[in-house]
């Protein structure tokens, strides 16, 4: 393996509720009412859309993907959803510091250095930085043809990081430590605060498919995964792997994601700007369990 190189859950594609678009010559981060699912692949015009967006269109109403059917990778809610502050350089791309509230790793003249960690608002090198909460949710989709391959949800959301962590955690809980075998959707919601002037911020929920109990959720789970381990497959050892992966590494986005990444969500125009395009505060602080 080599080292310095996170290695990250295999990705085919990209799950998003918003999009870069053009306006008076700039790019900018525009946020949208229904899930939008891509390829890796963009050309001027923006991400080509996956084949499997097409079938959940399909499916929906008034032709908006507001719900989609997925399963997790893992049981590990922390391997499912890595959060963390992250501050990244709007010149190069390159992530400049990543903490968790506690701790943080930084790029300074003498290489990376472990700095503590104070969140946006207690830290000066944040506030100059635009720091905001960056979330990474890796899921696989019904339908799709290849296994151990998911499609990535990326956020800078607060509503819905904190959603998804707690979701995440939940399910873990009340299966046993069977969340993989869930079946899962991850569903938009729409909120309003006097922050947003009243407008719909709309985030990311996850939750159990329409029509399925809890108890029988957790029964059909528990059933898939002893079918599993008697097959031999070895979660436990996936898990473990994945996490090697992801500690081989400083920070887990490559260089050719980086720039797609800071275009979308840490633009001078974009930043702090809710699914409406209100301007949200970044909140004060995060709790270590979105460090993931």
């Amino acid at each position: 393996m080599i080292k310095g190189l996170a290695i990250t859950p295999p990705v085919i594609g990209r799950i998003s509720i918003g999009k870069v678009v053009e306006k008076n010559g700039k790019r900018l981060p525009e946020k949208d009412d229904c899930f939008t699912v891509t390829t890796q692949v963009q050309n001027k015009d923006g991400w080509l859309l996956h084949p499997l967006h097409a079938k959940l269109v399909e499916g929906s109403a008034n032709g908006k993907i507001r719900a989609i059917p997925v399963k997790v990778l893992f049981n590990s809610s922390d391997l499912n959803l890595r959060a963390e502050y992250s501050l990244f350089d709007r010149t190069t791309g390159r992530p400049m510091c990543v903490g968790n509230g506690e701790t943080a790793k930084r790029v300074t003249a003498e290489g990376i250095s472990e700095v503590a960690c104070a969140s946006p608002d207690g830290c000066a090198f944040a506030k100059s930085g635009g720091c905001k909460p960056y979330g990474r949710l890796n899921v696989a989709i019904d339908g799709q043809e290849e296994e151990l391959s998911s499609f990535v949800f990326r956020t800078t959301g607060f509503n819905s990081i904190r959603t998804l962590t707690a979701r995440l955690q939940y399910f873990e809980a009340v299966s046993g430590g069977n969340t993989r075998y869930l079946p899962l959707q991850l569903k938009l919601r729409a909120k309003s605060t006097t922050q947003s002037h009243r407008a719909a911020v709309y985030y990311v929920d996850l939750c159990l498919r329409d029509g399925i109990s809890l108890e029988d959720a957790v029964t059909q789970a528990i059933a898939e995964a002893l079918k599993s381990e008697q097959a031999g497959v070895g979660i436990k050892a996936l898990e473990q792997v994945a996490r090697t992966g992801l500690s081989n590494g400083s920070f887990e986005d490559s260089e050719d994601d980086v720039p797609a990444i800071v275009e979308e969500f840490y633009s001078e125009a974009g930043e702090g700007a809710g699914k409406t395009g209100v301007v949200v505060p970044i909140p004060t602080k995060l709790t270590n369990k979105l460090a993931g």
